[in-house]
């Protein structure tokens, strides 16, 4: 019973620093806007990760694509891991590595938006597309813990949750993601 009460404490310890955090506050603002902007443009927002982090791009995607708090039209919004014969392929290919990259060198246009979820901020495959989005003009948001790792020289605009353990960090990206949704939506459609 204790530690159940421990572990949601610690979940609410680490929102309570984001919530105390105006800098990352302002960013996830910024992010916002970011997205809204390349909604209006007729711009794409793509979304990668590996494991939980994939899976937490794939709701957040959803979110977009399908609706999150209104009935409205669907906004262009994508993960990147959901086509699994490509996966395997440029996994077996190629490198695991470079998953994304390739997506991104073929699909992303100059205006999109690729984020990218890593609780470390080294998923190599993630940090390659970020490097291949640079000069296709691609905006790129890191979601990451608390040191940025290597994606926080990459992010554009950098989400990086004060805590450095992997499942309060993934809780964190899935508010923040959420809030985000919640926000891009009433931008837009208000």
């Amino acid at each position: 019973m204790q530690q159940v009460k421990d572990i949601i404490s610690n979940s609410i310890k680490v929102k309570q620093l984001l919530l105390n955090d105006e800098y990352l506050i302002s960013v996830i603002e910024k992010v916002v806007d970011v997205i809204v902007t390349a909604f209006k443009n007729g711009k794409r927002v793509y979304f990668c990760g590996n494991g939980g982090s994939a899976a937490d791009a794939q709701h957040l995607a959803a979110e977009f694509s399908g609706r999150f708090y209104t009935d409205r039209k669907a906004l262009p919004a994508e993960a990147l891991h959901c086509n699994t014969s490509y996966l395997t392929a440029v996994a077996n290919d190629y490198s695991f590595d470079v998953i994304y990259s390739r997506m991104i060198d073929g699909i992303g246009e100059a205006g999109d938006v690729l984020v990218g979820l890593s609780t470390s901020g080294n998923s190599k495959n993630i940090t390659s597309a970020f490097e291949t989005a640079r000069p296709k003009k691609i905006t790129t948001v890191g979601f990451t813990g608390a040191s940025g790792g290597k994606m926080k020289s990459l992010s554009d605009h950098l989400i990086n949750v004060p805590s450095s353990d992997t499942p309060r960090i993934q809780e964190s990206h899935i508010l923040i993601g959420h809030i985000i949704c919640q926000l891009v939506e009433e931008k837009y459609f208000g």
